[in-house]
């Protein structure tokens, strides 16, 4: 091949998966897909890891980072993201509704 043209990228790092709210439900929701397995796309909940392993974009607005829909949905800068299966630390993959039901995240709440 030639080498004119060619790029590097950069490895990816674990902080990369740090979700930011302020972007649109659909970049969240391609971002979701692209790191998964790793680094892995999360947020923290009362100071607790929780990795978003699926989610899907829906219509909804409020607050970047704030609860707006139970089991789990999001609002984000753009729609809102509904997320469908997560991971908290050191425990094992879940839907986002058996989550919920141990860890109510009452409309409101906000995740960072």
């Amino acid at each position: 091949q030639p080498e004119e043209g060619v790029t590097y990228a950069a490895k990816l790092d674990r902080a990369e998966g740090r979700i930011d709210w302020t972007e649109s439900a659909a970049a969240l929701d391609r971002r979701v897909r692209a790191l998964n397995p790793w680094p892995g796309v999360w947020c923290e909940r009362d100071g607790e890891r929780l990795r978003i392993l699926a989610a899907t974009p829906v219509d909804g607005n409020g607050d970047p980072g704030t609860v707006i829909a139970e089991p789990l949905t999001i609002a984000c800068g753009d729609g809102a993201l509904k997320v469908e299966r997560v991971q908290r630390a050191g425990k094992s993959a879940m839907p986002a509704a058996d989550y919920a039901r141990g860890n109510p995240a009452a409309v409101g709440a906000v995740l960072s």
